[in-house]
């Protein structure tokens, strides 16, 4: 794989493990309602469903990791390539139902990431 599509995946990766850590750390602090634009009420009414949130961000992250470790180049770049597509549809959906923002903190960046992947 090229040096940008293992960039593009590590940031994709990173990025979704910051989001873990907003939603099931910090979903109820300053920092995390900031981020996601929450009352002190709604974040304490919330906080578990924001964990559950997370640790699917956390999975995302992780699969992409595996997809960067992987020995085997052909099978890690189908690895990368469904989790990148997991995020991609995730951000999309995310954009439609909850907050357009998403499209490009989480949607384009995996997009990009793909591309990268297939003609890196």
């Amino acid at each position: 794989m090229s040096l940008t599509s293992n960039i593009a995946t590590g940031a994709v990766s990173a990025l979704h493990v910051y989001i873990m850590y907003l939603e099931m750390v910090l979903w109820t602090k300053p920092r995390g309602r900031k981020a996601f634009g929450l009352t002190p009420e709604f974040a304490e009414k919330t906080k578990a469903l924001a964990a559950n949130q997370g640790l699917y961000n956390g999975f995302l992250a992780a699969g992409l990791a595996w997809g960067l470790i992987h020995p085997v180049p052909e099978f890690a770049k189908q690895i990368r390539l469904f989790f990148l597509g997991c995020v991609t549809v995730a951000g999309a959906f995310g954009a439609a139902t909850a907050n357009r923002r998403i499209l490009f903190v989480q949607a384009l960046p995996a997009a990009v990431a793909g591309l990268a992947v297939i003609y890196g």
